[in-house]
């Protein structure tokens, strides 16, 4: 059973990684992957409750697609997903958010919004070579003209997250 769904997965993230470049790669290999991902990570008991919610700091293009994407989507058939739009990482201190995805044009932002969520289950997405291994802990990639995404493993743990073995499988493991 655990093989079949490893390779569900593979299939899956292999011909969501080919549609995405097919399509320039404009977020949609990320809104489709970041959805994917409340599958395979666990969240403390306290963020199992209430909405699911998904951040982007700034405008971009991923916001709308996000919440196209996520429109009446529930995380484990539960918690509504909510996507919401931060302009400044400080507005993160007194927020619940689940993941926030920082694009490539606010890459600079990475360290005050880990400082913002210090110690809290908040799952940090980046899009720029090396963020991963300054604290990221998803970080999507090109590798072989293809997009992927590492785990900074070390980082998923002291956030108190849980990664599935499914989902390590299929991704660049940084440490």
């Amino acid at each position: 059973m655990k093989t079949i769904r490893l390779l569900c997965l593979s299939v899956v993230m292999v011909f969501f990684a080919q549609y995405a470049q097919a399509q320039g790669g404009d977020y949609k290999f990320h809104n489709i992957f970041i959805y994917n991902f409340t599958k395979y990570i666990v969240w403390p008991s306290d963020y199992q409750q209430g909405d699911f919610v998904i951040g982007v700091l700034g405008a971009s293009p991923l916001t709308n697609q996000l919440i196209y994407w996520t429109e009446k989507k529930k995380v484990r058939g539960v918690q509504p997903i909510v996507v919401k739009q931060f302009d400044s990482p400080n507005d993160l201190r007194n927020e619940k958010v689940h993941m926030f995805f920082i694009p490539y044009s606010k890459s600079g932002y990475l360290k005050y919004v880990q400082e913002a969520v210090d110690g809290k289950p908040t799952l940090i997405i980046t899009e720029k070579n090396g963020l991963a291994l300054q604290g990221s802990m998803i970080n999507f990639v090109v590798r072989n003209g293809r997009w992927t995404f590492e785990i900074n493993e070390e980082a998923t743990e002291r956030a108190g997250l849980k990664v599935s073995s499914e989902l390590l499988r299929v991704a660049i493991r940084v440490r």
